[in-house]
């Protein structure tokens, strides 16, 4: 399993806007709680901005950064994990085509962060999160699910948030055997 995986442009762009989607879903809850803050902001719009037909740009790994560092510096729990969704979401363009599992977190990591990030902001409700990871497996493209088909399952660890990475992992795994989504 040495063998690189293929990768072509318009399904990283396809995974990117699905990253971008998910990441966006919950960005209002980082703004509330750090309204002065663009970086989670930029770095969606970035991503965006690549899924649209933009090129692959150092600004995208630096906003990537940039949001990371937001997260890292705010002590709201649920803000920090919908920064980290945006910084998956522009990091989703440099999904690498190593068939390794945590290659997963490329993929599927902003739609789990903002999964984390709904919970938390609903008091920690799990029923909250579980309906992020429905409403994300649904909405992920045949194109999002054949490219995660390629890569070994989610690997274990990562707490809360890599509990949700795996769920909505195995879910789409499912609807691409049975498949379509759900």
């Amino acid at each position: 399993m040495n063998a690189e995986i293929d990768l072509d442009l318009p399904e990283l762009r396809d995974l990117v806007a699905y990253a971008a989607g998910s990441a966006g879903e919950v960005i209002a809850i980082f703004e509330r709680a750090c309204p002065f803050d663009l970086r989670p902001r930029e770095a969606i719009a970035e991503a965006s901005l690549f899924a649209g037909g933009g090129r692959r740009v150092k600004a995208l790994r630096d906003a990537a950064w940039a949001a990371l560092k937001a997260a890292l510096e705010t002590e709201d729990r649920a803000a920090s994990e919908a920064a980290r969704a945006a910084m998956c979401a522009s990091a989703a363009a440099f999904l690498h085509p190593l068939p390794r599992s945590t290659q997963v977190r490329h993929i599927l990591g902003a739609a789990a962060h903002g999964a984390r990030a709904a919970e938390l902001a609903a008091g920690d409700d799990p029923a909250v999160g579980h309906e992020f990871v429905e409403r994300a497996a649904r909405e992920a493209s045949p194109s999002v699910i054949d490219l995660l088909s390629r890569y070994p399952p989610a690997p274990a660890g990562g707490r809360r948030t890599g509990e949700l990475l795996r769920l909505l992992d195995q879910k789409l795994r499912r609807n691409g055997a049975e498949g379509g989504a759900t």
